[in-house]
């Protein structure tokens, strides 16, 4: 039975957030004494008061991650017995997958459909796929000389520095928690000051299903202090990280800076959508484009906001565009009938709307462009559709991270491939043709970590998900993802 929205407000007034910190399988206080008030940017109302963790604090979970590390008790444990508290650990998250929905939901504005439908249940079923993965995996024993052996092994890296987004804060942190925790790695959580009470909540029903003390810790504070002091940390063996190429760059300098760690570093996004003229359903593809730009409130790092069609088919594409826009209508994010919710913050949204008025100056809104207050918040935004803006404008490459798309035309294929590739940016595209050679050609030479034929922004638990040029490198999701944990170590034996 589907809640309705009296029950997500009746949940939402009940609800209590804790605003501390998580170390060695309790609940602390930052030594600071200081606090973030955290709000819900769709009304304005106050939901805890997060710690301010200062590096001494990241000093404490980083040594509360190292004892448990160096103790064995996880990172030595078998597979099986990771197996059996991971898959714990998921039925905990399917358990409480209302709690952790609603907290996602409050933090950054995300429709609770949507947290509750996609969002909880998927991070549990993740969980679960790498609980299941870990015992399926198999060390080698290559050919050497006559009278030896060598076996090579995928060894823990030790204590993982995890720096999550606040677009999806459940999913990504358990995109990079449950293959760290798989392979026998402790970890420090940073979650994002805008929604860190789903991290909060998953570290303590972590320690419930049987993860001892240590290996799941989670810091709280801005970037700018606790974010710094992870990818600073002598004693950090690899940060994953998923944000903007900004940052990212920065804790490139931070791992030279500092001990040489490892990273896995998933940033920005500009993804382009090819419509070519010979698509077979262009109603479908206009309904599929509304959705890679406008889901999430487009505060998606690999949204397809730039959508490029061929000329001929331009009209009639955008009038189905511009049609499937409006199943995206702003509202209340406890309302499951909610086309989007709320940005993630009023000053984000001003951004945001800045980047809008600025297009109106040499481009033309032919959908949206308004930005009504619902529940006393400016924090709303319709889905805007952009056209006659020149190439090198902001909307074409930069990363606004909003419900904003810009459209422009094309005459060849030569030009799309141009096109789509003439951004900072590597992380997905979407190409819309009925020819499948079109679709391989095509597809062969876009630079994108993904490219979707005929849908947009497909991704799945066995593929991997990550970027090339200025999005990143590492991969999250599938087996590959192991490999951001681990690293191979040969056993050489000389017996003969």
């Amino acid at each position: 039975m589907v809640k309705d929205y009296e029950y997500w407000k009746s949940a939402a007034q009940s609800i209590r957030f804790d605003g501390r910190p998580f170390w060695h399988g309790e609940r602390v206080n930052a030594s600071s004494g200081k606090t973030i008030s955290t709000t819900n940017p769709a009304t304005g109302e106050q939901l805890s008061q997060l710690h301010h963790c200062e590096p001494s604090d990241v000093d404490a979970a980083v040594a509360s991650a190292r004892q448990a590390f160096n103790s064995g008790e996880w990172s030595r444990a078998g597979a099986g017995f990771r197996r059996e508290r991971l898959l714990e650990l998921a039925k905990l998250m399917e358990q409480h997958a209302e709690e952790l929905a609603l907290a996602d939901s409050l933090d950054m504005g995300k429709p609770i459909r949507e947290a509750i439908s996609i969002d909880a249940p998927g991070s549990a079923a993740l969980m679960r796929f790498y609980a299941e993965a870990i015992e399926k995996l198999e060390d080698r024993i290559p050919v050497t000389p006559p009278g030896t052996t060598a076996l090579v092994t995928r060894e823990p890296l030790g204590v993982i520095g995890i720096i999550v987004p606040w677009n999806y804060p459940l999913e990504i942190a358990t995109w990079k928690i449950a293959p760290a925790l798989a392979t026998g790695n402790s970890v420090v959580v940073k979650p994002p000051v805008e929604a860190p009470h789903s991290t909060l909540r998953l570290a303590e029903l972590a320690v419930e299903a049987g993860i001892p003390p240590g290996v799941f810790n989670v810091v709280t504070g801005p970037g700018s202090v606790t974010g710094a002091a992870i990818g600073r940390h002598e004693d950090i063996d690899m940060v994953a990280f998923t944000g903007s190429t900004e940052t990212a760059k920065r804790l490139q300098e931070y791992a030279g800076q500092s001990n040489m760690k490892r990273l896995a570093l998933e940033a920005g996004g500009k993804s382009a959508n090819l419509i070519f003229a010979d698509c077979e359903d262009l109603e479908l593809a206009a309904q599929k484009a509304a959705f890679g730009s406008f889901y999430n409130q487009g505060e998606v790092c690999s949204a397809n906001s730039r959508v490029l069609v061929e000329r001929s088919v331009l009209d009639e594409f955008l009038e189905h565009y511009v049609a499937a826009a409006k199943a995206y209508a702003p509202g209340d994010p406890l309302d499951p009938n909610t086309g989007i919710g709320s940005l993630v913050s009023t000053q984000h949204a001003d951004a945001v709307w800045e980047s809008i008025e600025r297009a109106r100056e040499t481009g033309k809104v032919v959908c949206g462009g308004s930005r009504p207050e619902i529940n006393g918040s400016r924090a709303f935004i319709e889905p805007t559709i952009i056209t006659g803006v020149p190439a090198d404008h902001e909307l074409h490459t930069r990363e606004i991270f909003g419900p904003v798309a810009v459209v422009d035309a094309f005459d060849d294929e030569e030009e799309a491939i141009t096109r789509a590739n003439e951004t900072e940016y590597g992380l997905a595209a979407s190409v819309w043709t009925g020819s499948l050679s079109r679709a391989h050609r095509v597809s062969e030479r876009l630079v994108a970590g993904t490219v979707s034929v005929n849908t947009v922004d497909a991704l799945g638990f066995t593929t991997p998900f990550g970027g090339f040029k200025q999005s990143g490198f590492g991969r999250d999701l599938s087996i590959h993802a192991l490999e951001n944990y681990t690293d191979l170590k040969t056993t050489w034996m000389q017996w003969g």
